[in-house]
């Protein structure tokens, strides 16, 4: 209106100075600062408004307060995302850092704390949230400051490494919960990335069990080193059919070729091998399921060996460059019939190796986070249902390691395998599996024993409480990557295994489990059944 009233004045000023005696009512000049005034005044008054509607709105008292961990450059990044997001009801309270020089210092009116007055800090104020922000935190300090956090019933967020920001700038929808699988990674692997793409640049890679945890991880990782072409093989048709369209979103359509094959069936592998000519073959097929294998060891005999011959002697056919397998922790001192398949198809493999120009490498690794049939999943989804949380015994013990954690692993020990190698990986320390289940309960909000219960269930069959990376007369040397070692094993003579494998091929399809589980104790020695039906067949100590 008084715009308006501005506008009128003006038009009434021109009419008088044309139409009356050439003179204005007021002088031009203060119409229009008066104009100007007007308009300037009505948008602080608007702005105003609605400064001070969001400030009742989101007034502090109702505000969540949140620290960030790490007054570096990642802290600082989060910091300036949450000031971004508007409609937010949160505070950034303060930094919380290790660094005793920036403790005391402000960052853009942010005070910074020390770590160890964290405790005095929640005391007096009331901190709802910590964002987790430190790109190289360990990964017993990062357990820590979730202890810290959890023990004051303080959410923990975590931002994720820079390499997975969008765009190189990190996105407020990144800043998530914590998950169990944070506590468990470990710092970034190095990797030879030349020497890894000298391998696999331009060459036609071949992954067998492309659909399942590990596969399907290789291949992303295999991608991403532009082979000339990779083939997908697999007896999983949706799993494989929703990582094709990954592949083809990421890399085109001409870059992947999904297979659908039995690698037990020797003829469709063998029209595979001849046709594709794979330079590298990545062997991931096999049945892992400890307690399933334990009621059908003839199956972990026709996947986990036979299907491992049958991949191995058609490298060496087609004059396959490398052929890096995939075992098991399980393999070590096995104590059920999946293990011992594993062991059974990894001397095969090194047996192999002599006298062929194929190189044959084995990589060996514990339990993987996330994957199909691991324990994490299990909880959340016992988590979700209000529990128990099944553990099957209190002392449990498992080494953990991520999906891609164990890919780099595999793709850097492929590459610095000269043939016939069981490479190793370091698995960092052991885990207590009711100790995890324990960490997930709170990191859900639960409380132990209140809302959800533990209940041990007693070891499944074949179950070890502890598992092992080396057999007892095993050791290892070390190689240029710190987190690889190579198992220096027994050496087998290949006519002696082949002899062996053809035994257990000639009664995997008798009804008589025993005889064939028998035949797998005479191959190896060491294997010594537990909690299983198995444990009848093994010979009494001579002590």
């Amino acid at each position: 209106m008084i715009s308006l009233g501005s506008l009128a004045l003006g038009l009434l000023n021109i009419l008088n100075y044309y139409l009356g005696n050439g003179t204005y009512i007021l002088p031009l000049s203060v119409l229009i600062i008066e104009f100007l005034s007007t308009i300037f005044l009505l948008i602080a008054f608007r702005i105003a408004v609605k400064l001070i509607y969001f400030e009742i709105k989101n007034s502090s008292s109702e505000k969540k307060n949140i620290i960030i961990f790490g007054a570096g450059e990642s802290g600082v990044i989060t910091k300036r995302t949450l000031d971004r997001v508007t409609g937010i009801q949160q505070n950034v309270f303060g930094f919380l850092d290790d660094n005793p020089r920036k403790v005391g210092k402000k960052i853009e009116g942010i005070q910074i704390y020390a770590t160890k007055d964290f405790e005095q800090l929640v005391e007096r104020n009331k901190i709802d949230s910590i964002i987790m922000s430190v790109q190289s935190l360990g990964r017993l300090r990062k357990d820590e400051i979730v202890e810290m956090a959890l023990k004051h019933h303080i959410d923990v967020l975590n931002v994720p490494p820079v390499s997975s920001w969008i765009g190189g700038e990190l996105s407020y929808k990144q800043i998530r919960q914590v998950k169990i699988e944070d506590l468990l990674g470990r710092e970034e692997i190095r990797l030879d990335e030349k020497d890894i793409q000298a391998q696999l640049f331009q060459k036609v890679i071949l992954i067998t069990g492309a659909a399942g945890s590990i596969g399907s991880e290789l291949v992303r990782q295999v991608a991403s080193y532009t082979p000339e072409k990779l083939i997908l093989l697999d007896q999983a048709e949706s799993p494989l059919y929703e990582l094709q369209l990954e592949i083809e979103q990421a890399y085109g359509t001409n870059f992947a070729e999904v297979v659908i094959a039995d690698v037990r069936e020797e003829a469709r592998m063998r029209e595979i091998l001849k046709r594709h000519k794979p330079n590298v073959v990545y062997h991931a097929a096999a049945y892992k399921h400890v307690p399933m294998m334990e009621e059908n060891p003839s199956e972990a005999i026709r996947t986990n060996v036979m299907g491992t011959k049958i991949c191995v002697d058609l490298a060496d056919e087609f004059k396959v460059e490398k052929f890096v397998m995939v075992s098991t922790d399980k393999a070590v001192n096995p104590t059920n019939i999946m293990g011992a398949s594993k062991r059974i198809a990894e001397i095969y493999s090194q047996s192999k190796n002599v006298g062929s120009k194929t190189r044959y490498v084995t990589t060996r690794f514990g339990n993987v986070l996330g994957s199909n049939g691991s324990v994490i999943p299990l909880f959340k989804r016992q988590i979700a249902q209000g529990g128990p949380i099944t553990v099957t015994h209190p002392e449990i013990t498992r080494y953990f390691m991520t999906i891609p954690e164990a890919c780099q692993l595999v793709l850097e020990a492929g590459m610095m395998g000269e043939g016939g190698e069981i490479y190793i990986f370091d698995m960092g320390q052991s885990v207590k599996i009711a100790d995890l289940a324990k960490k997930m309960i709170k990191l859900s909000g639960y409380e132990l024993g209140k809302d959800i219960q533990i209940k041990y269930v007693g070891l499944r069959p074949g179950e070890k409480l502890f598992e092992e990376l080396l057999a007892d007369k095993e050791n290892s040397l070390p190689t240029h990557h710190p987190q690889i070692m190579i198992a220096k094993v027994r050496e087998y003579p290949f006519e002696e295994v082949l002899e062996k494998v053809s035994e257990l091929s000639a009664v995997m399809n008798e009804r008589d489990v025993l005889e064939l589980v028998q035949k797998m104790k005479q191959m190896i020695p060491e294997f010594l059944s537990k909690n299983s039906v198995f444990e009848k067949l093994d010979a009494p100590s001579e002590d």
